[in-house]
């Protein structure tokens, strides 16, 4: 296989990736190449594990079924915008049919990591007080916590580990609590003083100020859930001190109690009940294929439109594969919402 540079304009015609921030693209385009592959060859079998994304710039493929012709893809036509047969394993063996091909690879959870970053985006912060609510009225920071919907539904036993395994952590001021580009590895909450949350950006190295945090605040908790890198930098603006819970403890005991999973099966028995599907990704990746019925709301509108969705509602959330309907589910859950997640994904359920 020969592999060229990539021009950047070239991801932005594939769906989703149309969808990532600029930084975000670059950062993509920097770890891919274009590729060509002769006639004859096979880009990928049938039943393969991979773990690949592929699209196809230019030239024939042939998708074949237990060796017989299922399907006809060109480079260029609005079928070649979305990923090549995707889901694990295969389901079809992909074959070039032109005189050559060429394509683009990219690592599937790599992408898929990528994309959650950039959809919770500047919502790497979660405070705990509602949208609409007052502020914490005290600076009791256990009282608060233990009085928002977060921990309505962990059992009392996982709260009081949580507070026993809890670290608490003396920060001075213009010290830096968590970086963006990190890995996540605590949860935090803010006993003494103020953070400033800031993201940066091509065109700003400094940092843009999404917000300011004070006494009962958290944050850190979805690069933890949905297992991708810190997308924004929390600093001290005074001295203060901090309580911290790692990212094993925050998953076993407080994050999985919050995260209610569900096959295809159990999530069509909860529609059939008045439930519904909510698809957190990309609209054009839920024009793509979707649940029928389901209804989209991608994840980093979420805060912003909580407001539209029914409070009487079972929600089931999906995603392609688990990851960003995770991070959605739990914000719905936080917020007093019944949610639960589509476990392995829509990928897992293309053929059933």
């Amino acid at each position: 296989m020969e592999s060229k540079p990539l021009e950047l304009g070239l991801l932005r015609s594939f769906s989703p990736l149309d969808g990532l921030k600029s930084e975000n693209l670059h950062a993509l385009a920097r770890k891919t190449v274009l590729r060509e592959l002769t006639t004859g060859r096979l880009l990928f079998k049938e039943a393969d594990t991979d773990k690949r994304t592929y699209y196809l710039v230019s030239g024939v493929l042939e998708l074949l079924h237990e060796n017989r012709s299922v399907l006809v893809i060109r480079g260029g036509s609005p079928e070649a915008r979305n990923p090549i047969a995707p889901g694990q394993p295969r389901r079809y063996a992909a074959r070039v049919v032109s005189d050559k091909i060429e394509f683009v690879s990219i690592d599937s959870d790599m992408l898929d990591m990528m994309l959650t970053w950039d959809q919770t985006g500047s919502y790497e912060v979660n405070e705990l007080r509602g949208v609409g609510e007052e502020g914490p009225s005290s600076d009791d920071w256990m009282t608060n916590l233990l009085q928002t919907k977060a921990f309505h539904k962990i059992p009392p036993a996982n709260i009081q580990a949580i507070f026993m395994r809890m670290q608490r952590v003396d920060y001075r001021p213009g010290e830096v609590v968590i970086k963006q580009g990190d890995e996540g590895d605590y949860f935090y909450v803010i006993v003494k003083g103020r953070c400033a949350v800031t993201r940066e950006t091509p065109l700003n190295k400094e940092g843009i100020k999404l917000a300011e945090l004070g006494i009962g605040d958290t944050f850190g908790e979805e690069a933890l859930i949905s297992d991708a890198k810190r997308n924004a930098s929390v600093t001290m603006v005074t001295e203060g001190t901090l309580m911290r819970l790692a990212k094993q403890d925050f998953r076993t005991l407080l994050n999985e109690p919050m995260l209610e999973w569900v096959d295809l099966d159990e999530g069509r028995s909860i529609i059939a009940a008045g439930g519904k599907w909510l698809d957190v990704r990309l609209p054009s990746e839920f024009e793509n294929y979707r649940l029928d019925g389901a209804l989209n709301l991608p994840l980093y509108f979420i805060r912003l439109k909580l407001k539209t969705l029914e409070r009487d509602v079972h929600y089931v959330v999906c995603c392609d594969t688990g990851r960003r309907s995770s991070a959605g589910a739990y914000i719905l859950s936080e917020r007093g919402f019944r949610a639960s997640v589509l476990k392995g994904g829509l990928m897992a359920y293309q053929t059933k």
